[in-house]
């Protein structure tokens, strides 16, 4: 069964209010806690609370913090988006939805409003964060203003526009129909759509769509003079008076608002006379506009009233809050218990609640995992238990551009090599704020521990023809000072490789660190997370030319790290051929790979040889190797050489727009990453993660 249920819409007052409300009640009688979550809300004022969350808990009590129900105002999500901080917004989205979900048995999320927003972008914006969270969508349209074919087509291309992002769909409503129409929109919905996608159609209900006095009040910036108890009166039309009573009162219509200037007692005590007799239709409201207050006879006379309107003063003139009234659009708040009911009620009477939960429990979420999921996953591993990381390369803009990101969030103790004025000057021309008291900033050749380093490498590579004179210059590079900070147990693990190459990396961790027990080979493997899944690619960045017993090493060091990040290995050892039809010394060597890694790791899934296309595409799989168990399901993929691994990441990479995140290197005592030197603050900031996720593992 889905966990939660993403209620999006395509447009602007499509009335989804209805849907939120029905089906947070049809979910409390089916699981006892169930959260609520609006991923954007509109900008509110300081001290106030979202409309819509303060509605949703109010009315069913739940127990969440409404600061707890959403992730950022419009205001800060358009900020973000235009500083091309997506990932930032995503993060911040799941890390916010998680905790919801991990409290509740079920989640309801609610989509933007398309409030100030293109229709376009916001209906991007909602697909994306639905499959981020990876969670099924149910889409609301309304009907309002379009032709059949218009309503048809639009609904039709909103669902296409969830199903090319891999969002499932499992519901459609229709929403604001005229009622007579009904029975042909769903006809006409279901031709267009798949069988399997449940239709419900909804009448447009006056009532629903009626502003409340309330609403009014607020979009005029009004004083509420008297019946303040009528606040939620709803309005139907409004009227505006400038005639003479006698012709005014046959303009009077059931629940209309009464517009009119302060000065005109005349229309002010006609309405209220008319509302209280049985012959003239009732009235909603009044609104006397130019700021004018009726004399004191006249509020006398209106104060010793026993039934009174809600009366309303307006500072602007007739004309603009006429226009203004005009443009109000009814919502759902928390007070408003008649609306409430009666949207409750609408969608009691025309949802297929039955069919619906069999939906929602039917549904499986899909086994894949979305980039930004994994990375939520490997930011909360990290936090749990929280590690040390030395960057070397204090000088490069987009490692102290990473920094700013790990500080911010929280997530690691870092050390950054290089001088402290200069990467000062920097974090102010790169307009960052990094607080560097939260930092340590070590100058190698003017640390404290400059002489015991030396004294140490000296120590350990003496026998290597190495003398202190050399000891004390290698020392002054970064990253063996960085590297030797990890062998003391002053930090728990390195990434560096932005300005280096990867042998000036890896070189001081080969001569101290060293590889782990059994293992001769130092590998390093990429975590690249495809649109609905996560695979491992081994080895893309160390070995050129890895023998058999190199080779069987690398996957079985793969899958042990695959193992470590929470994934179920499936190991594929690729080649040119599947199974036993190749020839030539280059299939042999993964054959016999294949044949090592099962005989030193009987506990591992491996398939050998084998094409790409076999490994992960579960059709050819089944074709070439029925009776492969990894075939089609491959989830570690091992390369037989570097050239072939490299180019197939980086190919993948960019012809799909997969994240890569790494490499990761694998083998050593501790854990010292190596990044290239064409990688993005991205990169740096994932691989600073993993890097703390290996040395929990130590």
């Amino acid at each position: 069964m889905s966990k939660a249920i993403y209620i999006a819409t395509s447009e602007a007052n499509s009335g989804k209010s209805i849907v939120s409300l029905g089906l947070m009640r049809m979910l409390l009688g089916k699981t006892a806690k169930v959260g609520y979550f609006r991923p954007i809300i509109d900008d509110v004022k300081k001290g106030k609370k979202d409309n819509h969350i303060n509605t949703i808990i109010s009315h069913f009590e739940l127990n969440i913090n409404p600061d707890d129900a959403y992730a950022f105002t419009r205001s800060q999500f358009i900020s973000k988006r235009n500083e091309g901080k997506e990932g930032e917004i995503f993060d911040k989205i799941i890390e916010k939805y998680k905790s919801i979900e991990e409290k509740n048995d079920f989640v309801l999320v609610e989509g933007t409003d398309f409030s100030g927003e293109g229709a376009a972008i916001e209906l991007d914006a909602n697909i994306l964060i639905a499959k981020n969270l990876g969670i099924p969508a149910i889409i609301v349209s309304s009907g309002v203003g379009k032709t059949l074919d218009e309503f048809v087509n639009g609904l039709h291309l909103a669902y296409d526009s969830f199903k090319e992002k891999d969002v499932e769909v499992l519901a459609v409503v229709a929403n604001k129909v005229q009622e007579t129409n009904i029975d042909l929109v769903r006809k006409g919905i279901e031709k267009n759509l798949p069988k399997n996608v449940l239709v419900n159609v909804i009448p447009i209900i006056s009532s629903l769509n009626n502003p409340t006095i309330k609403e009014i009040a607020k979009a005029i910036d009004a004083k509420i003079l008297f019946g303040e108890d009528n606040i939620n009166n709803q309005s139907s039309s409004f009227k505006v008076g400038a005639m003479q009573l006698r012709n005014y009162l046959n303009h009077i219509e059931e629940d209309s608002l009464i517009i009119t200037p302060g000065d005109r007692a005349d229309i002010i005590l006609g309405a209220l006379q008319a509302n209280a007799s049985s012959n003239y239709p009732k009235i909603s409201g009044i609104v006397l506009t130019g700021g004018i207050v009726p004399d004191d006879s006249i509020i006398r006379l209106i104060d010793g009233l026993s039934q009174i309107v809600p009366i309303l003063l307006a500072k602007e003139g007739t004309f603009e809050v006429a226009n203004k009234i005009g443009a109000v659009r009814s919502h759902m708040y928390a007070d408003n218990k008649q609306k409430i009911r009666t949207s409750l009620s609408t969608f009691d009477k025309y949802i297929e609640i039955d069919k619906l939960n069999e939906k929602l429990i039917s549904f499986k979420n899909n086994d894949g995992i979305t980039p930004r999921m994994f990375q939520y996953n490997l930011l909360k591993r990290a936090k749990t238990q929280r590690k040390h990381i030395v960057l070397p390369e204090g000088n490069d803009d987009r490692v102290i551009s990473a920094a700013c990101r790990l500080v911010e969030m929280d997530i690691v103790d870092l050390t950054i090599l290089g001088d402290k004025d200069t990467i000062e000057n920097n974090i102010l021309r790169l307009g960052l704020k990094l607080d560097l008291s939260k930092v340590n900033v070590i100058n190698p050749i003017e640390s404290e521990y400059y002489q015991d380093f030396s004294n140490t490498l000296f120590e350990l590579r003496k026998n290597k023809g190495l003398t202190i004179d050399m000891a004390e210059d290698l020392m002054g590079d970064v990253s063996y000072f960085g590297t030797m900070m990890v062998h003391k147990g002053l930090a728990d693990g390195m990434v560096s490789g932005a300005a280096h190459t990867t042998q000036h990396t890896i070189k001081p961790a080969l001569q101290f660190i060293k590889t782990k027990p059994g293992v001769s080979v130092v590998s390093s493997i990429f975590f690249m997370c495809l649109e609905d899944r996560v695979s491992v690619f081994g080895d893309c960045a160390i070995n050129p030319n890895p023998n058999a017993e190199q080779l069987a090493e690398i996957a079985i060091s793969s899958a042990d790290s695959s193992i470590n990040f929470g994934m179920d290995p499936k190991i594929a050892m690729l080649s040119y051929s599947s199974g036993s039809s190749g020839k030539g010394e280059d299939v042999d060597i993964v054959r016999r790979a294949t044949e090592i890694v099962k005989e030193l790791r009987p506990d591992l899934k491996v398939e050998g040889p084998i094409q790409y296309d076999a490994a992960v595409d579960a059709r050819i799989g089944k074709s070439k190797m029925p009776d492969s168990e990894v075939a089609g399901q491959a989830n570690v993929l091992i390369f037989p050489d570097l050239n072939t691994g490299n180019n197939t990441y980086k190919a993948v990479q960019r012809e799909t727009g997969a994240l890569a995140i790494g490499p990761m290197l694998q083998g050593l005592n501790k854990p010292v990453n190596d990044l290239s030197r064409g990688c993005t603050e991205d990169d740096i900031f994932n691989t600073v993660v993993l890097t703390a996720i290996q040395a929990q593992g130590l």
